[in-house]
């Protein structure tokens, strides 16, 4: 089955049918989507600039990290699955569009990134400037951040790119 097939099957199930029915879901779920990028994006934006000397350098990087992590995971959560239910609802918008699929594979290498860049930071044991990663710290946090813009970027071509 390709992925035009798939597609074309989901749209006329009966869970996809229900989504576009509702008038409300497909809004309120991007609004949701919406909101919850702008916390993935805060809480990167902020742990990034601090890993890369920019904000908060009276902290440490475990502080920082220790402090939004958690809303990034959370928020990170929420984007799934409000993404699945826009998926699911739009199923040819968005599984036959080579854009979603880009900002999936962005997706994935953030989230990735986040785990081998941040977790080694939360041990009580780390310091920065004993690290071994030390000097791949900045640049990483640069990577991040670059990685996160275009999730963004990425998000909105979705609706111009057929």
């Amino acid at each position: 089955m390709t992925l035009h097939e798939f597609s074309a099957e989901l749209y006329k199930s009966a869970i996809s049918r229900s989504i576009r029915d509702l008038t409300w879901v497909i809004p309120t779920t991007q609004s949701i989507h919406i909101v919850s990028v702008a916390v993935v994006v805060g809480a990167a934006l902020v742990s990034d600039l601090r890993l890369a000397g920019v904000l908060a350098t009276d902290e440490t990087p475990q502080t920082v990290v220790r402090r939004y992590l958690p809303w990034l995971w959370t928020a990170l959560a929420v984007l799934v699955a409000t993404g699945t239910i826009m998926t699911v609802g739009e199923p040819n918008r968005v599984l036959t569009n080579a854009v979603f699929w880009t900002k999936m594979g962005l997706v994935l290498f953030a989230f990735v990134l986040t785990l081998l860049f941040r977790l080694p930071i939360l041990r009580a044991d780390f310091r920065l400037e004993h690290a071994p990663i030390r000097a791949l710290v900045k640049p990483m946090a640069w990577a991040s951040l670059l990685v996160w813009i275009a999730v963004i970027f990425c998000g909105r071509w979705i609706a111009y790119v057929i």
